[in-house]
């Protein structure tokens, strides 16, 4: 009997721990979001669409952005950092090493990043 309890409260603790942080890893994927999109911050939106979509015009110049769920989060980090350790050709600016973006809001947008299917 005892021995239910115990694993009742655990389960019950575990449950509220596991929103609450998915709660917040919603909240750094909205974040991640509004970088994205927003033209004075990421602005990935002007060379890259999302989830495959076929657009014309902005969003066609750079890939489409698409399964990034199954990516590594350290190798999107990364890509968002500094494209041209991958692609030293690469046209993307680097967006962490030139300071354009900071490490919370790069790992904002990798939360973002591992939504697109």
């Amino acid at each position: 009997m005892k021995l239910i309890k115990k694993l009742l409260v655990a389960s019950a603790v575990s449950g509220l721990v596991l929103t609450s942080s998915l709660a917040g890893d919603m909240d750094l994927v909205k974040k991640g979001e509004k970088i994205f999109n927003t033209k004075n911050l990421g602005n990935c939106l002007a060379c890259h669409d999302a989830n495959g979509k076929n657009i014309d015009g902005p969003g066609s110049m750079g890939p489409k952005l698409q399964y990034l769920s199954a990516w590594p989060e350290q190798a999107l980090y990364d890509k968002v950092y500094d494209p041209y350790t991958t692609n030293p050709i690469s046209q993307m600016p680097a967006f962490g090493k030139n300071g354009w973006l900071s490490d919370a809001e790069i790992k904002a947008v990798v939360a973002y990043l591992k939504t697109i299917n």
